[in-house]
């Protein structure tokens, strides 16, 4: 695979990665605030499915399309500006890894209040807080890594 290909693909795969995410969250956050249990219901499934189709794929990929553009390119990985980027995408991923596993929590929790025709426990919404906390430092932590990909060492050496 040719360099202009590979970062073709990654730049693909950071804007997946991160609309994706950006949009779920927007979207899982406006239904919760509607109140309406079917609402919420059919978001968090959307919401779990985004995360299997895009975000899962794109979280394995960027690492590995990354580390094998800068091998192309002859840039070793300690490399201030691609060590910092490592960095924190694994802080981003420490900060995921629960999310995905609360959103589908959540997801089972609305989906069965739909169901039932009740209110949400108050699991639920512990839960969401969670997530939402947990959401602030990805978040922050991939705005990073973008602009460090896009600036590469000028930002850090």
């Amino acid at each position: 695979m040719t360099y202009l290909i590979l970062k073709y693909l990654h730049i693909i795969s950071a804007i997946l990665l991160f609309g994706t995410g950006l949009g779920s969250a927007f979207y899982k956050w406006m239904a919760d605030r509607s109140g309406n249990i079917q609402h919420i219901a059919i978001t968090n499934r959307n919401v779990v499915l985004a995360d299997w189709l895009f975000t899962t794929p794109t979280v394995v990929f960027q690492p590995i399309s990354g580390v094998w553009m800068a091998t192309l390119v002859g840039y070793p990985l300690t490399t201030p500006w691609i060590m910092v980027s490592l960095i924190l995408y694994v802080i981003a991923g420490a900060c995921w890894l629960p999310v995905v596993y609360l959103q589908i929590k959540m997801k089972k929790m609305a989906e069965l209040a739909m169901q039932n025709n009740t209110e949400l426990p108050n699991k639920y919404w512990r839960y969401t807080k969670m997530w939402f906390v947990l959401g602030i430092p990805a978040f922050i932590a991939m705005v990073l890594v973008v602009m460090l990909m896009v600036f590469k060492g000028y930002i850090i050496g």
